[in-house]
């Protein structure tokens, strides 16, 4: 049975978001919203966490939870979900500066 998905990326290829776009929509760019079966929304999430690299994804979908949905992310984020007595909570990191980045330093 068919249910609905909402799937959101950040900084994906584009044969990635081509290729989600042929079973939802993309509302906005970078977030797709459709209807489909557990399966087709599986394999879907399969090919996102295959080729995501340095992009982001996130994927909601409905579950039997006290929420009624459940979190799926992958890639890199400052963004970590997180399992708090049942209830999905987000735990959001320290923004990270690449190893080669110069500090600045204040007189």
């Amino acid at each position: 049975m068919p249910s609905m998905v909402v799937l959101a990326t950040t900084a994906v290829p584009d044969h990635l978001r081509g290729a989600l776009s042929r079973w939802s929509t993309e509302v906005v760019p970078g977030i797709f919203v459709g209807s489909v079966s557990a399966r087709v929304r599986d394999e879907l999430w399969a090919q996102v966490t295959a080729v995501v690299g340095d992009g982001q994804a996130v994927l909601i979908h409905p579950a039997p939870t006290e929420q009624g949905y459940a979190l799926r992310t992958a890639g890199t984020r400052r963004r970590i979900p997180v399992d708090f007595d049942g209830l999905t909570l987000i735990k959001v990191t320290g923004v990270t500066q690449p190893a080669n980045a110069k500090k600045t330093q204040s007189a």
